[in-house]
């Protein structure tokens, strides 16, 4: 089966077709017309086997991912998706890898109502880069540099349940058979907040997805910024499995352990009471350009080191 072949059966099919694509797979180029009144959100995120995800991850479970960290960028922004290209390198063609992948990968995008318009297949070691285009009311994109002196630091949901179950499937902690299921759910098949982040428009100041570590990733608002944080640990909303570990661990994984793509974002104060309830606050933006961890009884915690990055000298 050729590349043409494999692009036609499993990539051209969907069951969405968005009005304001007027030509999409199958040419050169795609055509798209984009609404007057709105700016476009462009993002890229390419994962690699055994960087981004474990060698025996599923198919099913890479296609939801390699879409799902794309549309958390866009989510970020405040952004709601519309387009998509995928760029897939596969070292040999697997009729049945690709059923389950294109499967999970096109659900997911109609799910959000995102239409593959193109993209690439080549042969080489398993690769998929995947590009989303959305759309945010002129002037409304959440961005990492609007971060004030006096705002509000929130983080959705439960962060670190995704570290959590990598360490697991590493075999370097133990979990409840539950407590399993749910935290490599949240690795493998994290939610991409768009609903929360198109609420955010009005309301956050700032705002980044967490991929890297909620530390690491609040870090780029403060540089960007120019400002500084003070975070409260013991405000950190952890999920049952994170409560089940000892506390110094589940810390870690909630400070440091990224890959949660949970939303981390700053309120002015006359804006506090719009916050969504899924959103725990976990601290303030201070004008020292400095992070301190204290602990609500005025314990310092300490700075843990920064969250993945490629091309770090200490990486094993």
């Amino acid at each position: 089966m050729n590349e043409f072949a494999i692009i036609q059966r499993f990539f051209t099919p969907q069951t969405l077709s968005r009005k304001d694509v007027l030509l999409g797979t199958g040419d050169d180029a795609a055509i798209i017309s984009p609404p007057t009144d709105q700016q476009l959100v462009i993002t890229t995120d390419t994962l690699v086997k055994g960087v981004h995800f474990p060698i025996n991850t599923s198919a099913a479970d890479i296609g939801f991912k390699s879409l799902a960290v794309n549309l958390s960028d866009l989510a970020a922004m405040g952004a709601t998706p519309a387009w998509l290209t995928l760029a897939l390198t596969l070292p040999a063609v697997d009729e049945t890898w690709l059923t389950d992948f294109s499967r999970d990968f096109l659900t997911l995008a109609t799910n959000y109502h995102a239409e593959l318009i193109g993209g690439d297949l080549t042969q080489g070691p398993l690769t998929i880069t995947v590009q989303a285009i959305g759309l945010v009311p002129t002037g409304q994109a959440i961005q990492r540099n609007t971060a004030k002196p006096g705002d509000f630091i929130y983080v959705s949901n439960t962060p670190g349940d995704a570290a959590a179950g990598l360490a697991f499937l590493q075999k370097k902690i133990n979990l409840s058979i539950d407590d399993q299921k749910n935290c490599v759910e949240k690795l493998n098949r994290p939610i991409p907040r768009i609903q929360l982040g198109e609420q955010l428009r009005d309301i956050a100041s700032a705002a980044i997805d967490l991929s890297d570590g909620l530390l690491a990733d609040l870090g780029h608002i403060l540089e960007k910024s120019g400002v500084g944080a003070t975070i409260h640990p013991d405000q950190i909303p952890l999920s049952n499995a994170l409560s089940h570990l000892e506390k110094d661990q589940a810390l870690h994984f909630a400070l440091n352990g990224g890959d949660d793509y949970e939303l981390c974002f700053t309120v002015p104060a006359d804006k506090k009471n719009r916050v969504p309830k899924e959103c725990t606050c976990i601290g303030t933006i201070t004008d020292t350009q400095t992070l301190d961890l204290i602990f609500s009884n005025g314990k310092r915690y300490p700075v843990p080191d920064k969250g993945w990055q490629h091309f770090r000298d200490d990486h094993a």
